[in-house]
């Protein structure tokens, strides 16, 4: 019961804090996760033990182990995302921009990981007892991912079309693959540094491994999602069949297992996105599905950034060692991302709307560095521990500021043409900007 007492006072917060920042002019993403801060166990859970407000010992964003084990919500929600994200890869879509898109996918996230390990580097050597090589380097890495989450919920807020969003969620999916494999080599390389032996598997197989089955999980799946479809004709069942498939699809990406030294694993992110991009190529109705789809998963969205608000660690705030590694790591990741797209988008001659904007639009970040941070924590003793702190810290301002930026870039690039809405009861609604 308690659950789903949290649940609702979750959804009901989200949605009232949304009719709040649609006052102020702030995306409703950023509603969400300001209420998930504020149902949290650093705002209304130091209120759980005080007798007066003992019933918030009963909703579990209060409490830091409850919000940890509504990670199957994370989950869930983010397949969907990804799997919506590959919906984007249509071919008639990438034969236009398939290359444009590869060559900023990658580039951008490469040059911001150097941007920031040249920077937290030289940090390390002016402050060694502060920062360390290892953690610098680790920090390069968690730098390159971007929120697929929060740049699809500001695409789908204000339904935005154009040169921008045509190559901005390609972008996306892309710089979470070249993420990936970035992360596992720094990984390798701080685990030399700290150990001192280099394996080349750890450094490169697994990670080239990782990416492999993941695409490989996703077309398979994709095949078979697209030949099951056509036995049902109804649209409720063709709805349960595609949740069906995206929730097979991250049930298997949880699977993990050794062959000796080499590790078999896969990322729920790319497989979910290969199952989008299959269906979406193959599967005649693949549009008329997204839709419902889109208006199905609305309420698992919105408690999916309850719960990331939620776990924001508001205790970052109170080492100043951790404030000014923290500040740095913000500020050049914002430079590397920018620059990054901005440099790549001249090189291969994007539209001047996208070179302008796109990089702006790259700067939200959180459940993928934060797994990046997680598992630096688990295998690098106190540098990863570290690591996770700046991670947080980084997490904690991109999420609550970055959506504005993100719906800017779409407003200036002309991806947005109005904010206004139309309600159920034929009422339009104020714009937002």
């Amino acid at each position: 019961m308690d659950l789903f007492l949290s649940l609702a006072i979750g959804l009901l917060a989200g949605l009232f804090l949304s009719r709040l920042a649609r006052r102020l002019n702030l995306p409703a993403v950023t509603a969400y996760l300001v209420a998930g801060v504020l149902l949290g166990p650093y705002v209304l859970g130091l209120l759980a033990d005080v007798p007066a407000f003992g019933f918030l010992g009963h909703i579990y964003f209060t409490d830091v182990k409850n919000v940890e084990g509504l990670h199957i919500i994370t989950e869930f929600a983010l397949g969907f995302i990804a799997f919506s994200i590959g919906n984007e890869f249509r071919w008639s879509s990438l034969k236009h921009i398939g290359r444009q898109a590869l060559v900023v996918g990658t580039v951008q996230a490469v040059f911001t990981t150097a941007v920031v390990d040249v920077a937290l580097v030289a940090l390390h050597f002016a402050f060694p007892s502060v920062l360390s090589l290892p953690s610098a380097i680790m920090l390069g890495a968690v730098a390159a991912a971007t929120a697929p989450a929060t740049t699809m919920m500001v695409v789908q807020q204000y339904k935005a079309k154009g040169a921008l969003t045509s190559m901005l969620l390609p972008i996306v999916a892309l710089d979470d693959a070249v993420g990936l494999m970035v992360f596992a080599i720094s990984y390798g390389v701080a685990e030399a540094l700290i150990g001192g032996s280099v394996s080349v598997i750890s450094v490169l197989l697994n990670p080239l491994l990782e990416i492999v089955c993941s695409l490989v999980l996703g077309l398979v799946m994709g095949l078979l999602f697209a030949w099951s479809e056509k036995y049902f004709h109804s649209r409720a069942k063709r709805l349960s069949i595609s949740v069906a498939f995206v929730m097979l699809t991250v049930g298997f990406s949880i699977v993990e297992f050794h062959i000796g030294e080499v590790k078999i694993a896969f990322s729920s992110l790319l497989s979910c996105m290969m199952l989008g991009t299959v269906f979406c190529n193959i599967s005649d109705i693949s549009a008329e599905l997204m839709d419902r789809l889109d208006r199905w998963t609305a309420p698992v969205y919105i408690l999916f950034f309850i719960c990331s608000g939620a776990s924001l660690d508001l205790r970052v705030f109170g080492n100043l060692m951790i404030v000014v590694v923290g500040l740095a790591y913000v500020l050049f990741r914002l430079i590397g991302k920018y620059y990054g797209n901005y440099l790549s988008c001249r090189w291969v001659n994007c539209d001047p709307n996208v070179t302008k904007n796109v990089g702006i639009a790259m700067f939200p970040q959180e459940g993928v560095a934060l797994g990046m941070a997680t598992a630096a924590a688990a295998g690098l003793g106190s540098d990863g521990e570290f690591v996770k702190l700046i991670t947080l810290f980084g997490v904690l301002i991109f999420e609550l500021f970055s959506p504005m930026l993100s719906k800017f870039a779409l407003i200036r690039s002309g991806d947005i043409q109005s904010t206004e809405e139309i309600s159920v009861r034929g009422k339009t609604l104020p714009p937002d900007v």
